[in-house]
């Protein structure tokens, strides 16, 4: 199995909570770390802005990864929410194979 870690900002830690857990819910992901009071710059519109910003790390399967961006990308406050996926080349096995455990919960409850 695949395993992928997603990045993407949001506007506040209380989004970034809601976000989050509601992604675990949806097993969509096994684990999202939010890293809080971080600072973006950016281009938008022709100028350079800046905003704080929540950055969650959000680690999930290949499987689960569309269903996951869908979800982002419709309830993300931003008109071009940041949603980027990195493969994840390594890692320990125990740690893999529990992200694995936790998004096939979903599949086992829907077969049910």
């Amino acid at each position: 199995m695949k395993y992928k870690i997603v990045f993407s900002t949001l506007p506040n830690q209380k989004k970034a909570e809601q976000v989050s857990k509601q992604l675990l819910r949806e097993r969509l992901c096994a684990c999202v770390h939010a890293f809080p009071k971080g600072q973006s710059f950016y281009l938008w519109k022709n100028k350079v802005e800046s905003s704080a910003e929540v950055l969650l790390f959000i680690k999930t399967t290949q499987t689960k990864l569309k269903a996951l961006m869908k979800y982002l990308k419709q309830v993300h406050p931003y008109d071009v929410p940041e949603i980027l996926a990195i493969d994840v080349s390594e890692g320990d096995e125990s740690y893999l194979r529990w992200i694995s455990q936790s998004v096939k919960l979903s599949d086992k409850r829907k077969k049910s």
